[in-house]
């Protein structure tokens, strides 16, 4: 049995949408016109998604939220003894967007087929990544998917946090930013040009600065939209060069230089990675296996190969703290707190105790940059708008004094 999506209009002519579950697309089909509904398109949600995969699209996947969201619901579910496939029945009744309706309802067809519930998540990759999957195979295996599920919502409400963190730690200099450059485009492309206009009489040459601000004005009514073209271009051409692997490890090892930027990069890979490999860990997954899934959540280059080089170190042998030490690129604290883990049986804990204090550095250090950031911009706008307002003032005092 599977889920359907389907297209179908009833006798007065209404169409209706929805999902419906079925053995075959033609079974489906009958179900419909059993319900005085003619049926017009019928896809399998599985057979979708693999589509798609294949194929670009502009359709979203499970967003984090949504995925922190539904793992709380179906660890509580599980928790309280439901039967499987009856909790993820009634996670897709309590969702109120279609696709992840769907989604579960796709997990849930391949649960009552007996298959394990790893398999059917697998049918969704975009929505449900490796490391979601491994941690909900490994907890199938050990008979402890409730506790599994427990701690995986625990983790992916962790890492929604902090993603909300940085992202709304962004949106006050960005927008800062857009104002501060709106105000000034629009000071040089239609403000200054009528004040300049007074001064094209005056046989007496200008001030310099007025000569640079008059240049600057021109610039930018005569070729402003190709700067904006431009500035775009360079964007999505900046962004495509980051996806070859050499300009990208050039670009992250340069962004862990930077005094600030470099702190946060660094503090906000070790957390994913430390949290990451502490679930996995207590699920039962091999380190080996963790140490690779963990590693692909990191998104720094040079710390993801780092990751990867103390995977062959420990495949050899060696202690895992000893060998991500080895690459420099982790913090002293977290290295210790790990080979302590190693030392005292308590791997779990110390990597989630590791996970939690760079979180909190990050917390801190947020702060700081916005504390430091705020007034800066603000100085620097103000800095600007005085610049233009003395090129302005600059000609009148001059012609005050030959006045006088």
């Amino acid at each position: 049995m599977g889920a359907f999506e389907y297209v179908a209009v009833d006798p007065g002519g209404k169409e209706h949408k929805g999902l419906i579950e079925g053995d075959t697309a033609r079974t489906v089909r009958q179900t419909l016109r059993d319900r005085e509904l003619l049926p017009l398109k019928v896809t399998e949600v599985a057979a979708r998604e693999k589509k798609e995969r294949s194929t670009f699209t502009f359709k979203r996947s499970v967003s984090p939220l949504e995925l922190a969201l539904l793992t709380r619901q179906l660890s509580t579910l599980a928790r309280s003894g439901m039967p499987l496939d009856e909790a993820l029945q009634a996670v897709a009744e309590q969702s109120e967007r279609p696709r992840v309706k769907s989604v579960m309802l796709g997990v849930r067809a391949r649960v009552i087929e007996g298959h394990p519930l790893e398999t059917g998540l697998a049918d969704f990759p975009q929505a449900f990544p490796e490391i979601y999957r491994a941690t909900v195979a490994a907890g199938e295996q050990s008979g402890h998917l409730d506790a599994v599920l427990e701690r995986l919502a625990d983790y992916t409400e962790s890492r929604q946090q902090l993603r909300q963190k940085v992202s709304h730690a962004m949106i006050y200099p960005i927008i800062v930013s857009m104002v501060a450059v709106l105000i000034v485009a629009g000071l040089l492309t239609y403000v200054v040009p009528q004040i300049i206009d007074v001064f094209d009489n005056v046989q007496q040459s200008l001030p310099l600065p007025t000569r640079i601000l008059i240049g600057l004005s021109d610039f930018l009514r005569a070729y402003g939209l190709w700067l904006i073209v431009a500035t775009v271009a360079g964007l999505i051409g900046f962004r495509y060069l980051l996806r070859r692997e050499g300009p990208k490890r050039r670009w992250d090892r340069f962004l862990l230089r930077l005094p600030l930027v470099g702190r946060m990069t660094l503090g906000l890979n070790t957390a994913r990675f430390t949290s990451t490999l502490s679930i996995l860990a207590g699920a039962g997954v091999p380190v080996l296996e963790g140490l690779r899934i963990a590693g692909a959540v990191v998104t720094n280059v040079p710390m993801r190969e780092a990751v990867q080089e103390a995977a062959v170190r420990v495949r050899e042998g060696a202690p895992i703290g000893k060998s991500l030490g080895a690459s420099k690129l982790f913090p002293p604290m977290t290295i210790h707190l790990i080979s302590s883990g190693e030392a005292s049986g308590e791997l779990e804990e110390m990597l989630e105790r590791s996970a939690q204090n760079q979180e909190r550095e990050m917390d801190s250090l947020i702060a700081t940059m916005l504390s430091i950031l705020e007034p800066v911009m603000i100085l620097v706008m103000g800095a600007v708008v005085l610049a233009i307002v003395l090129s302005i003032l600059l000609p009148i005092f001059k012609l005050n004094q030959l006045v006088s």
